[in-house]
């Protein structure tokens, strides 16, 4: 993993073939408001259609901006688009669920954009934020994951995931909690 520093915000983690570049408030404020044409601009890449989607407008894009808003100083801590290397192309997003002194712990999500599934990005973008969050000292990272969710019910055991328990999320219903203990 490597960390490419920017002027404008945290600087993004490369790894092999993605570039995990933060996805900067006036991007979020932009899609929130429907303004694809900004929110590209400001991300310098043109995101899919599928993206974002009610969801990510009504919930995730505005908890993001609000936990960015309240810790301007931790947003490394936030959304990231999954950018290809090469080449230059949006095919999902991933972040923790804001600074973990925010929401009680590391914990990540991520949506791989339906076209570029299947192809190990998730993987590779998970454990790179894994290994962030070793390199600043977390005791351990969660994911959080519906039990029909096949796919990443399998990147969370082969990363080494272990299941703590369950949860009811106010919008995806029961999920399923895994941890990866980092030291």
């Amino acid at each position: 993993m490597t960390r490419v520093g920017t002027s404008s915000g945290p600087p993004a983690i490369v790894t092999a073939r993605l570039r995990l570049e933060p996805l900067r408030p006036e991007s979020i404020r932009a899609l929130i408001a429907g303004d694809r044409r900004s929110a590209e601009r400001a991300a310098r890449v043109e995101l899919p259609a599928e993206f974002p989607d009610a969801h990510d407008v009504a919930g995730f894009l505005p908890v993001q901006l609000r936990r960015m808003e309240q810790a301007p100083h931790r947003t490394e801590w936030t959304v990231r688009l999954m950018v290809l290397r090469r080449p230059r192309l949006a095919v999902g997003h991933i972040g923790f669920h804001g600074p973990p002194e925010l929401v009680g712990r590391a914990e990540i999500g991520y949506t791989v954009f339906v076209e570029h599934r299947r192809r190990g990005y998730a993987t590779e973008a998970v454990r790179a934020l894994v290994d962030f969050a070793a390199a600043q000292r977390q005791p351990s990272v969660f994911l959080s994951i519906g039990s029909s969710n096949v796919p990443s019910l399998a990147i969370a055991r082969r990363l080494g995931f272990h299941q703590v328990g369950v949860e009811m999320d106010e919008v995806d219903g029961e999920e399923l909690v895994f941890e990866l203990g980092l030291r």
